[in-house]
């Protein structure tokens, strides 16, 4: 029966966590969900944690958040939320389910821990601003 399920490979969407000004000029980070499609993508959810084992087996994690938002046109990005300091440190796992062309795709990215650093920053396309993307 599994076996038998199609899922499609996603490609042209892709998760980024830009380095931004906040409102009282503090760095803050921000994760998007990037579409580089030449066609928007529908009915997203977002559904994002984070998580780490340390070596004594210690377990730390975050809340779960789910996000929803209705269409992502071609060729643009969507906030999803701030990632505060205090996750950095975890592995940050977005969960993306979305509908092209009639279709239902999903992708787990993850961020390995701390992974999220100003070493690792590159241009992320479609937002022309400095962050770390995985796609």
């Amino acid at each position: 029966m599994k076996k038998d399920i199609e899922m499609p490979e996603v490609s042209g969407v892709y998760v980024a966590v830009i380095s931004e000004i906040g409102v009282e000029g503090e760095k803050i980070w921000n994760a998007y969900i990037v579409n580089d499609k030449s066609e928007p993508i529908e009915n997203v959810f977002v559904s994002s944690k984070g998580y780490l084992v340390n070596i004594k087996g210690e377990e730390s994690k975050s809340s779960v958040l789910r996000h929803f938002y209705k269409v992502v046109p071609a060729k643009s990005s969507q906030k999803i939320e701030v990632v505060i300091d205090d996750v950095l440190k975890l592995n940050n796992e977005y969960f993306v389910s979305f509908y092209h062309q009639d279709r239902l795709f999903d992708k787990k990215f993850v961020f390995l821990a701390e992974t999220i650093k100003k070493e690792n920053i590159s241009v992320v396309p479609i937002i022309q601003k400095q962050g770390v993307w995985i796609k």
